[in-house]
């Protein structure tokens, strides 16, 4: 099997430090269904977690550092960021779509479907990470005049750098190519068909993730990702693809002042400590509504996110007691069985 540096892949002292001896380190490439691709110092594996790991619900994620014995991962290593979602539905329970990024790329397309709020929400679950927050803006061809859609992003994307580009006439390509540098780690995050692994494919000078026949109104395609891969790039550096996201439930809300830094800027300036920015007098954020300094959407938009971030932070709460009484109620059980027997 091919070798493989792992330092071209991040690995450093530090994680070293965390590895268990006689573990082999690898970093996680894929993800399936129950198995998963690792490359290693001595070639890329397919493997698995131990049944024990399973029961445990041990979380692996693509970018992690994982510590391999016996053809299985026994081990997986403090993570530096994590980009968490919220499952889909009822279920209280995290996804984690990439481990160990340093930058997050916020996809977008140009156009009528460009959703500053969705910016906004990706922005807060990137924030929460770890890694560093970008925004791509795609197929720029399409437009002779697309300044005042990027204004608006740039509006909500307080901060971060905004990447304008065309996949087809490769503006702004290059430029984008540069954040990923030698042992940094990116990962592209965003709706289908904006033009994702388009981009991957640019970077890596050759097709490596398959992208369906462009449509007369679609200059990049449509995407054909169906799990997460890290991909190393010709020249160095790593890039996470991922399927597109439908939707992106919060998980915790510890980007919320980073997203929203102008409303908090502004909220210093209110009279009351604890003004909920409704219908408080002297409340500089709501002045800065009506004056037209702050647009009513974007506040409009931070108490969403907030109200949602709450219902959240209760349900977990809840399974957290749950989880306590379950594990009380099953000591106490053992307790009594022992009793008998004795």
């Amino acid at each position: 099997m091919p070798q493989h540096d792992l330092s071209d892949l991040g690995w450093n002292a530090e994680l070293a430090d965390n590895l268990e001896p006689g573990l082999a380190p690898g970093r996680v490439t894929a993800a399936h269904r129950a198995a998963f691709d690792v490359r290693t110092a001595g070639g890329d594996v397919r493997t698995r977690l131990p049944g024990r790991l399973v029961h445990d619900n041990v979380d692996v994620a693509v970018g992690d550092w994982v510590g391999l014995g016996d053809g299985l991962i026994r081990t997986v290593l403090p993570r530096r960021s994590a980009i968490v979602r919220k499952v889909a539905g009822r279920t209280t329970e995290g996804q984690t779509l990439a481990a160990n990024v340093d930058v997050a790329f916020v996809v977008s397309s140009l156009g009528p479907d460009l959703e500053p709020r969705r910016i906004e929400r990706y922005l807060v679950t990137i924030w929460e990470s770890g890694a560093a927050p970008e925004v791509i803006l795609t197929k720029a061809d399409r437009f002779d005049d697309p300044w005042e859609m990027v204004a608006e992003v740039e509006s909500v994307a307080i901060g971060v750098p905004v990447h304008v580009v065309s996949a087809v006439s490769g503006v702004g390509c290059d430029a984008l190519r540069v954040r990923v540098q030698p042992g940094t780690t990116a990962v592209l995050l965003g709706s289908s068909g904006v033009g994702k692994s388009t981009l991957v494919n640019r970077f890596a000078g050759r097709e490596l993730m398959a992208v369906k026949e462009t449509r007369a109104d679609d200059d990049e395609g449509r995407h054909t990702t169906t799990h997460r891969e890290l991909i190393e790039l010709p020249g160095g550096g790593l890039v996470i693809d991922t399927p597109g996201l439908r939707e992106l439930q919060l998980w915790d809300g510890g980007g919320l002042d980073e997203t929203f830094s102008d409303v908090e800027e502004l909220a210093g300036g209110c009279r009351f400590n604890d003004c909920t920015h409704t219908r408080e007098p002297a409340c500089a954020v709501l002045a800065a509504v009506d004056d037209g300094t702050l647009p009513s959407e974007r506040l409009q938009s931070w108490r969403k996110l907030q109200r949602e971030l709450r219902a959240i932070a209760i349900r977990q709460d809840h399974l957290l007691r749950k989880q306590e009484s379950r594990r009380w109620r099953a000591i106490a059980k053992e307790g009594r069985a022992r009793a008998r027997r004795v």
